[in-house]
């Protein structure tokens, strides 16, 4: 199953009063499993970014001005995208903001069903107790040392480690390796048949001395019991 886990930066809370997406993160799912594969765009907003959004995520006005405009990237984005799923942190902001985006391009708006709320998720989970993206972070122990300032990419490769622990993803990603681990092993385990037998390392005078200490030995000798048969042959 391919899922997108996606995140946004923006000029402001509200679109409906002109705010702007500047940044869109998105990394690529399968089976829970990052793929390696992500999508990351500064974007110009076309309007001024008020100084407490530039506190936020730290992209100013002058930082976005030679970057591509919403339009220019929305084919890749939506290329990047395809029908996956998409996964969202509190999904109605982001989700508000790039249909907002969309239909300036005059593009089809995603619709509701193919979102997955990863804050719902976690308030079903962990009902009453804090829920923001990094108190999940510390809750399942994952490292965001590096979040001193929002960054849609970041924010989306933390996400995805919050949704694999929400939907039990690293659980399953760990009996997965361990079913492969043990496939391994015991396909190695298998001997595998020669075309034809290795020749005898053991020559004729070795031969000759072994059957004399047999002699030596008797016919009580233990070793009789085991190999002797086998070593005159």
């Amino acid at each position: 199953m391919r899922e997108i886990v996606l995140d946004t930066e923006t000029t402001g809370l509200d679109p409906a009063q002109g705010h702007r997406v500047v940044e869109i993160g998105c990394v690529e799912l399968m089976n829970y499993i990052p793929t390696g594969s992500v999508y990351h765009a500064l974007i110009n907003p076309e309007r001024d970014v008020p100084p407490e959004a530039e506190a936020i995520h730290g992209h100013s006005t002058a930082f976005l001005a030679d970057k591509p405009k919403f339009a220019e990237i929305v084919d890749q984005f939506l290329e990047f995208v395809g029908d996956a799923r998409i996964v969202i942190h509190n999904a109605g902001f982001d989700f508000g903001f790039l249909n907002a985006e969309l239909e300036r391009c005059e593009r089809m708006l995603l619709p509701r069903e193919r979102i997955v709320d990863t804050l719902a998720l976690a308030r079903r989970r962990h009902p009453g107790g804090p829920n923001r993206l990094d108190d999940l972070c510390v809750r399942y122990g994952i490292d965001n040392s590096r979040r001193t300032k929002h960054g849609a990419l970041l924010d989306a490769e933390l996400l995805a480690e919050v949704y694999a622990e929400l939907v039990g993803g690293r659980q399953a990603r760990l009996g997965l390796d361990q079913m492969q681990l043990a496939s391994r092993a015991a396909k190695a385990a298998i001997a595998r048949a020669r075309p034809s037998p290795l020749p005898s390392r053991v020559s004729e005078e070795e031969r000759a001395a072994h059957r004399g200490l047999l002699a030596k030995l008797g016919e009580a000798a233990i070793w009789n019991l085991y190999a002797g048969k086998k070593m005159d042959a």
